[in-house]
């Protein structure tokens, strides 16, 4: 029992770690879930706030997935179907390419205008992202001024951000730029075309919360995937719990506990794979990982070791150690 069934209150009176959010637009993104054959989720989580310390005077509200319910290690805590997730095509290095994709979407959504059924209902989701050149995006480098990115002291991080903006203002002059000049009931934001800066927010949405999800088993391809109420998971590099599932027709994509959880526990997944250090983070995501770990592998990367994805050549170490000399 109990549970945000009829989305009443948890009937379980251990769930004190965090508020659960029952904001109209989280009210209406529980219906989406409970239209769309994810209604079973409810029983088991919610959105909730759990306090994050920032700095001994500083305590802001997170908001996540908290369990509303004890569940078993091994049994499922999240189970989307894969019909419900936002399909970006293949998995590439580019994220340019799923944000256009997104982009139409979301903006289709925005305006009001007329999209394909499976689409309508979408906005209950899109409502729960991000907004626009909000706190949450603006942690990211790609928002940064070029000074800021300066004083980061990391020409890795900063080559980086500038190639992903460069990439940003290719696709919109190729693909948004020319298709809102032919119509205007295309990639509108607020009755205007929408800009160079509306590409960016929308890669940062991809990088920051799409998952990489194998095809079906005879496929070796893997796509993007925006997987409503899996994005919304926090982060945790010590997080047990599994991600499992196949982009395929009929498929389901699950989040596993991989130990006993307790109603009132976050359920926080680990982003990058366990393999990526603040480097990526602060690019990607828009925040700093508190965990050694984190800061140990961008550590390895300057020194030629470790598992990231990415790896440098000896002179991006030199450049790199370098600058951080100027302050060390």
């Amino acid at each position: 029992g109990g549970g945000l069934k009829g989305f009443g209150g948890s009937k379980s009176s251990s769930v004190t770690a965090g508020a659960i959010d029952r904001s109209k637009s989280a009210l209406n993104f529980y219906n989406y879930l409970s239209k769309n054959g994810a209604e079973s989720n409810l029983e088991r989580v919610g959105l909730g706030y759990f306090p994050l310390k920032i700095d001994d005077d500083t305590t802001i509200q997170l908001r996540g997935v908290i369990a509303l319910k004890d569940i078993s290690k091994g049994d499922p805590i999240i189970e989307i179907p894969y019909r419900m997730a936002l399909d970006l095509g293949r998995e590439s290095a580019d994220p340019t390419l799923p944000a256009t994709a997104f982009l139409q979407k979301y903006c289709a959504w925005r305006s009001g205008a007329d999209v394909p059924p499976g689409d309508r209902d979408r906005g209950d989701y899109f409502d729960m992202l991000p907004p626009f050149l909000s706190d949450d995006c603006l942690g990211s480098t790609d928002f940064f001024s070029d000074s800021a990115l300066d004083m980061l002291q990391s020409p890795m991080v900063k080559e980086e951000t500038l190639e992903r903006k460069k990439l940003v203002k290719l696709r919109y002059e190729r693909d948004i730029e020319s298709m809102t000049q032919m119509s205007s009931n295309l990639y509108q934001w607020d009755g205007e075309a929408a800009t160079e800066d509306h590409l960016l927010w929308a890669s940062w949405i991809i990088t920051s919360r799409v998952l990489t999800v194998q095809g079906p088993p005879e496929s070796s391809f893997s796509n993007r995937l925006l997987i409503p109420l899996i994005d919304m998971c926090n982060h945790s590099r010590e997080s047990p719990h599994i991600l499992t599932g196949r982009a395929m027709p009929g498929g389901l994509l699950k989040v596993v506990a991989g130990v006993d959880v307790k109603a009132g526990d976050a359920i926080d997944i680990c982003y990058g794979g366990g393999v990526e250090g603040n480097d990526r983070f602060i690019q990607d995501y828009g925040f700093l990982d508190s965990s050694p770990e984190a800061y140990k592998i961008v550590a390895k990367k300057l020194l030629g070791k470790g598992r990231s994805i990415a790896k440098m050549t000896a002179a991006e170490q030199e450049v790199e150690l370098q600058s951080l000399k100027a302050t060390t």
